[in-house]
């Protein structure tokens, strides 16, 4: 452990991997933000803090059965040239659930119903959130622990940036959820970017790699649209209040 410490390419190593689970946490938190705005803002809180550690259990888990999770990138079955391991299949079932899930949360905005009574959370609702959480949590637990094999050779580098990385994510999912919750458009740029997530996960479990970076951008970029979005609504509801009290 001292050498570790007094090393500089395990800080190197230990830096770098945390940025890149910080991320790859974004994923996370933009579902957490979604999944838990259908839900009453007492429960939303409780969910996101169990979606949060479980998160780092998965993690920290998954860091612990090291070799296991290595042979999951071992090809299980061959249809002619094309290889799947469990890895593959995960990622692909997982992202086939973001997908399908973001389509759905879409549809139910389109499609909101006249009746408030409709729009109430259902008994259950909390529990169907915290499944839907474990599911998706598993699926980015998975990526993020393959990512941190691939970057350091240490585990307890890999273990220190993985609950530096949650942390981060702890930190700022609340805020996260906040927003998404005060601006019902940016609810439904996250469910656009959790489609976009969900298809890299589907090509990545059939072999198609889309760089991360590419995603990154296009989500960045849309955001900064959204912000500016926003900023030209409040300007303009502040222009609007000013002129009804000068002519009060």
């Amino acid at each position: 452990m001292m050498e570790l410490l007094t090393s500089p390419e395990a800080w190197a190593a230990l830096l770098t991997l945390t940025a890149l689970e910080i991320v790859l946490g974004i994923d996370n938190v933009i579902f957490l933000s979604v999944i838990v705005s259908r839900i009453p803002p007492a429960q939303a809180e409780k969910a996101r803090k169990i979606g949060l550690a479980l998160a780092l259990i998965f993690r920290i888990a998954l860091l612990s059965v090291l070799v296991w999770l290595i042979g999951l990138t071992q090809p299980v079955f061959t249809v002619g040239k094309f290889e799947l391991s469990w890895r593959d299949i995960i990622l692909l079932g997982g992202g086939l659930f973001l997908i399908a899930k973001a389509t759905h949360e879409i549809h139910a905005e389109v499609e909101a119903r006249d009746d408030e009574g409709d729009a109430k959370p259902k008994a259950g609702a909390f529990f169907w959130v915290i499944v839907q959480i474990i599911v998706i949590d598993l699926v980015f637990s998975l990526d993020s622990i393959i990512t941190a094999i691939g970057m350091a050779q240490d585990l307890e580098i890999m273990i220190a940036a993985v609950v530096i990385a949650v942390g981060v994510m702890y930190v700022s999912s609340g805020p996260v959820a906040s927003f998404v919750a005060e601006h019902p458009t940016t609810k439904m740029l996250a469910l656009a970017f959790l489609v976009l997530i969900g298809v890299a996960l589907v090509a990545d479990g059939a072999h198609f790699h889309i760089p991360r970076s590419f995603i990154y951008v296009a989500i960045c970029f849309s955001a900064a649209v959204e912000a500016f979005n926003i900023m030209a609504k409040r300007n303009r509801r502040k222009h609007v209040k000013n002129e009804s009290i000068q002519e009060g």
